[in-house]
């Protein structure tokens, strides 16, 4: 490149990044590398996976190895303020936060990007498995969101909150390689990451034990585990989605928000230590035995400290076919093909990472979005990112009521 533009690589001490930095360098951008600093406290972490010391050292030893330039950055207060204050806040509202995603929007893509900025940077550069690419749209640059390439690892879910405006400035060097790729990629560099362990756990926080890191806020205290049986009468009036005229505003909420559960809805099966370490759909930590089916948390209120539970993977508590987005949670990528109140479009959706998508109707009415599944999907929470595409292309994503 002639008068090579400047990258900073968010290197975090894993393969995935130190990959993406060597590529970036091997086509001729000018590459730093810089390091994130999003924790400090060590007592949560469980011993020795992913502690941030070990990470940043690697970190550096690869900036060494490929001959760039490198910084730490400590972001810390900014991840407790937006990304660690909002989990306390959603859990305790009885909500489940992506925080992968928050931390993607909130962090990576904004705090770093606009660090990297002040380095006179042009773009960012991450690990991620995902892939990008410009259309024109009406003579003007539109930036498109792809899935990477290995189906295993695609990323864009994690990155579905991203705007136009961060889009433009995000490098994703390794999506178009599959995870063995670029673990040979490593090795064949001699980069010390080359045989590390993929982390896991919170994002930058490393694997984390997420009841102690909840209890250091949210205190535990008992409350009642009540079954409700799948004779409900609540179940038996939701309309099918066949039924469905879309116009039809009472069938859609019926379909779309969740039911509420009163005590006396079921009987009381147990105790747990408080509803706000529970997530619909979850199925350990319950601590029942003797029900013969497999029980699944289907409600938590947090307020009243009960959680509601449903015996067996086809228990209609469970599963639902819609879900809704109010206004202000609703997020296009693509905002030249945001829905004006209204109008419907046919795309396919996924509630959670790795989840096959599914066809769903999206219908946007004057109180937000509507996402109706051709198939009923499993422990739809609240809190949860639901991200709709077209083929590979992530259009926009919203958080679930």
């Amino acid at each position: 490149m002639n008068n090579p533009k400047r990258v900073v690589v968010g290197l975090s001490g894993g393969v995935d990044s130190s990959v993406a930095a060597h590529l970036l360098k091997e086509q001729g951008y000018e590459v730093i590398g810089m390091f994130m600093k999003n924790w400090h406290d060590e007592t949560v972490t469980i011993s020795n996976e992913c502690p941030w010391m070990e990470d940043s050292t690697d970190a550096m030893l690869v900036a060494e190895k490929l001959g760039i330039p490198f910084q730490a950055i400590d972001l810390s207060e900014e991840y407790r303020e937006r990304i660690v204050d909002y989990m306390f806040a959603e859990y305790e509202a009885g909500r489940t936060p992506n925080p992968d995603i928050l931390c993607n929007r909130e962090i990576k893509f904004d705090i770093f990007l606009k660090a990297a900025q002040k380095l006179k940077a042009d773009y960012v550069a991450t690990g991620h498995y995902c892939q990008k690419d410009e259309i024109l749209v009406d003579g003007k640059p539109v930036y498109r969101l792809l899935a990477g390439a290995d189906p295993n690892k695609d990323q864009s879910y994690f990155l579905c909150q991203l705007s136009q405006e961060q889009l433009a400035k995000a490098l994703f060097p390794i999506g178009h390689l599959q995870k063995s790729e670029v673990r040979q990629i490593a090795k064949e560099q001699d980069l010390i990451t080359a045989d590390k362990k993929d982390s896991q756990g919170l994002c930058f926080i490393g694997k984390v034990r997420l009841p102690d890191f909840l209890q250091q806020q949210l205190k535990p205290k008992k409350g009642r585990i009540i079954l409700v049986p799948e004779t409900h009468p609540a179940y038996q009036t939701v309309p099918a989605i066949a039924d469905m005229d879309g116009e039809d505003m009472d069938t859609l909420d019926q379909i779309c928000l969740p039911l509420h559960y009163r005590p006396e809805d079921g009987k009381v099966l147990g105790e747990h230590s408080g509803a706000h370490y529970f997530t619909v759909g979850q199925r350990k930590g319950l601590q029942v035995g003797g029900t013969g089916k497999p029980m699944f948390v289907i409600a938590t209120d947090t307020r009243e400290n009960v959680i509601y539970t449903g015996l067996g993977e086809d228990h209609p508590g469970l599963n639902r076919y819609g879900l809704f987005v109010p206004k202000k949670d609703i997020h296009w990528i693509r905002e030249d093909l945001r829905l004006a109140l209204g109008e419907s479009a046919r795309y396919e959706a996924r509630i959670r990472y790795r989840q096959p998508l599914t066809r769903a109707t999206l219908i946007m009415r004057e109180n937000g979005l509507y996402v109706l599944f051709d198939q009923a999907q499993k422990g739809i929470a609240s809190g949860q990112f639901v991200a709709w595409y077209k083929g590979e292309e992530c259009i926009g994503s919203g958080v679930i009521f």
